[in-house]
């Protein structure tokens, strides 16, 4: 699949700008990581991909998310297996596919702490530029902050990843500037 062809697909299944944007977010920092590992263009592109594509049928279909777009979306583009099963271990206990290989470890670890940065980055008057782990870890702390999102899973991506969750959050504050 094109990345042409995703952008299009996102817009035409999300209306919904902030779900755009975490998309997207995602997509970049999914793509950051496959750069820093070494991997191919091809492979970069499938990360980006699974990044951009993993919420697609989140707003019109939230109580069958992911299964709604793993069967009945995806069956009818080019997007590569790894990129969909990827995008199935995002959400374990919704699937019952476990993260497992590097693609699916990442994403997993990368999509609730991105929506998460993006709302300490609202929170601040220079959004990513200048932020630290300590500020974003000391939030995770407030549980009335950005009360939807799972700090377990924000942890246990780190995990998955095998960085300090402090060196997890440094690296991607620094992808989100640019």
């Amino acid at each position: 699949m094109t990345k042409e062809a995703a952008e299009a697909l996102l817009v035409e299944c999300i209306d919904a700008e902030s779900l755009q944007h975490h998309s997207r977010m995602v997509a970049t920092a999914m793509q950051a990581y496959a750069e820093v590992l070494g991997k191919d263009e091809n492979t970069t592109q499938d990360w980006w991909l699974a990044g951009l594509l993993h919420d697609l049928d989140w707003e019109k279909k939230p109580e069958l998310h992911p299964n709604y777009a793993l069967n009945n979306i995806f069956p009818n583009t080019d997007l590569s297996e790894a990129a969909t099963e990827a995008i199935k271990a995002h959400a374990p206990e919704r699937t019952g596919k476990m993260p497992e290989t590097e693609i699916e470890r990442y994403l997993f670890a990368c999509d609730e702490i991105s929506g998460f940065m993006h709302a300490v980055s609202l929170m601040r008057p220079t959004a990513f530029e200048g932020m630290k782990a300590k500020s974003v870890t000391k939030k995770l702390k407030d549980v009335k902050f950005a009360a939807s999102v799972s700090r377990a899973d924000i942890h246990r991506g780190a995990d998955l990843i095998g960085k300090p969750l402090n060196e997890h959050i440094e690296f991607l504050a620094g992808v989100f500037v640019g």
